[in-house]
């Protein structure tokens, strides 16, 4: 999973908006965006549509990274380094206001004289402008804080994948410092707009969330998570340097960003958790049963409806309940499922003592994984990747895992982060599949294939298509078979375990959100079908609720590349190659269920044609 968090990072702040990204051109500022399209479509340079189609990929490229600072570090664009997102109104109306603007463009653009990889830019750039418009309508700025997202994981995410090499680099960070409250004070205006007009997470699932900002509040500035980056410097960085530096963000951090969350926290405390609705339903926010409709069309690129999802995830968990059975009695365990389950959830076999050594196994795992890449894929990507705890003041309410981009320009690997929260819920047999899943063959190798794509306009490099990332990363899982993992039957019931977790998503996810469902119900169905801990099952349908219509995308992608490969296992016989298969369903990004399959559809006829 790519967390929450992470995306929010990602998103910087733009409300959902697409963010389109290149490294090395020069952000202008964001109020003269309209300026700029009006003189595209102009167009008094007599510029081509293929020009033109690529000057305005740039400048909503230009424009994204100056509304969208934190995406601009996590991408690797240092300009705007010191900034954060801004959430005034006049912000946010300028962020909705955008698309408009940017479509106007392109609909001046003649599609039929662009080349054929241009006709595919010009498509999904139109369709996520056009989608962006459609969820103008939907409050999601008020939902600025969930338990997963948010600026308390925001600000100290944020300075830590800022660069630490210079004296400008940290300098960055401290003037950065200097506008974390008033991205807090923004925040707590959306928060209260919220309150006012009834759209807010559910109560529930923001229990933890004013321990998370207490735990930002260490008064000790070097032993504060926010200033971790301060506590470190590179080798042979100045020692005076060191002290200034240190000084200065202490003194920012005492006198303005301790005031600034320790406000939010009163908020939150007497205030919003308090004040935040009862039920966990989308369909029970204004307009909410359209909203999740939405969601979930966005989320798996498809037309599928909520009754048909759920209907579609039902049929999974029967199916793979079958096979699980199979494996329980490969393992000679006499009982029920449910004290099957028990068993694996209890037995402290199954479990690390130590953080230490649950991190080396899910290190090891990937050292065995990789060389084992090449028979699978002909193309690998350059940039590496590590296993890192999550941190822990978000730790106790973050999911398993999840994967956090690198970035060749910064010279940032990419990492997988695995949680150590509560030793007792992370077992052994589910490491080999969550280690393909978030590192490789699974994110780390598809994003990091994508960044390093050549020829092919930024924004294309940076998409996200949900069914596509996730549906790859629990495709991936299912590789491990084909480099000799799961030989242990625990392991191969692991790996059942994160594929029917997939599928009780579609049930459980639509159930709460469009068919009624509570949540204790949620969790009622996940326990009877998974052998998961309590505790990992009780944040995945907490994250289901905050998270409306996102865990849908795993299953439909997985199923869908799953189909394409036995399509082209089929069609190409003898001639089939595993890794020419990979190879051309990765090297072109991510992208739409309904584009990728016509593509891949496209290359079995050609590559019978050839053979």
């Amino acid at each position: 999973m790519i967390a929450e968090n992470v995306k929010s990072i990602r998103r910087g702040g733009c409300l959902g908006l697409l963010i389109l990204v290149a490294a090395g051109a020069k952000a202008e500022p964001g109020e003269n965006f309209e300026q700029r399209y009006a003189a595209l479509i102009e167009n008094k340079a007599g510029q081509s549509d293929a020009e033109r189609a690529h000057e305005l990929f740039k400048i909503r490229w230009e424009y994204s990274m100056y509304e969208s600072p934190e995406s601009a570090t996590y991408f690797g664009y240092h300009e705007p380094n010191d900034r954060w997102t801004d959430y005034s109104p006049t912000g946010i109306e300028r962020r909705k206001r955008e698309p408009q603007a940017a479509l106007k463009v392109i609909q001046t653009i003649h599609r039929e004289k662009l080349s054929i990889a241009d006709q595919l830019n010009y498509d999904l750039f139109k369709k996520e402008l056009e989608r962006g418009i459609e969820g103008n309508r939907f409050k999601g700025e008020y939902l600025a804080i969930t338990q997963l997202s948010g600026v308390q994981q925001d600000v100290p995410q944020t300075l830590e994948m800022m660069p630490h090499a210079s004296v400008s680099d940290y300098e960055a960070m401290i003037r950065r410092l200097r506008g974390v409250s008033n991205v807090v004070e923004q925040t707590v205006g959306l928060l209260q707009q919220g309150l006012d007009s009834g759209i807010t997470p559910p109560r529930i699932t923001l229990r933890d969330v004013p321990q998370q900002v207490q735990d930002l509040l260490v008064g000790e500035p070097l032993k504060n998570p926010i200033l971790h980056s301060f506590t470190e410097f590179p080798k042979g960085f100045p020692a005076g340097e060191q002290e200034r530096l240190q000084r200065e963000a202490a003194t920012v951090l005492t006198n303005s960003v301790l005031p600034a969350f320790s406000k939010l926290h009163r908020f939150l405390s007497d205030k919003y958790v308090p004040g935040a609705r009862g039920s966990i339903a989308m369909s029970d926010l204004p307009d909410g049963k359209e909203w999740y409709a939405f969601n979930a069309r966005t989320s798996t690129t498809t037309t599928k409806t909520p009754q048909e999802i759920h209907e579609l995830g039902l049929s999974e968990v029967k199916r793979i309940r079958k096979e699980m059975d199979r494996v329980i009695v490969e393992t000679g365990f006499k009982g029920s499922f449910a004290e099957f389950c028990t068993y694996l959830r209890t037995d402290p076999k199954f479990y690390f003592t130590d953080a230490d050594s649950l991190l080396q196994a899910y290190r090891d795992i990937a050292k065995r994984v990789d060389p084992e890449l090449i028979r699978l894929f002909g193309k690998l990507p350059r940039l590496p990747y590590g296993v890192l705890p999550v941190p822990s003041y978000m730790e106790k309410s973050q999911t398993t895992a999840y994967y956090q981009g690198g970035s060749l320009e910064s010279g940032r690997a990419g990492y997988f982060f695995a949680n150590t929260y509560d030793l007792k819920t992370r077992p052994k047999w589910e490491m080999e599949p969550l280690s393909m899943h978030e590192a490789v063959p699974g994110h780390h190798l598809q994003i990091s294939l994508a960044l390093e794509l050549d020829g092919m306009p930024e924004f294309r490099r940076h998409q996200e298509y949900t069914a596509f990332v996730e549906g790859w990363g629990l495709y991936s899982e299912s590789l491990g078979e084909e480099m000799g993992f799961y030989k242990d039957p625990y392991a191969k019931f692991g790996r059942l375990t994160y594929e029917m977790w997939r599928a009780i998503r579609l049930v459980v996810d639509t159930g709460m959100h469009s068919k009624g469902w509570t949540r204790q119900q949620a969790i009622d169905y996940f326990k009877a079908n998974a052998g998961k801990s309590e505790h990992d099952i009780t944040v995945e349908v907490d994250r289901y609720i905050v998270w409306p219509g996102q865990a849908l995308a795993y299953k439909i992608g997985e199923l869908k590349i799953k189909e394409l490969r036995a399509y082209a296992t089929q069609e190409l016989g003898k001639n089939f190659d595993v890794r020419a298969f990979h190879d051309e369903l990765l090297g072109n990004g991510a992208l739409p269920l309904d584009v990728l399959e016509k593509r891949m559809r496209d290359w079995v006829a050609q590559k019978k044609r050839v053979d």
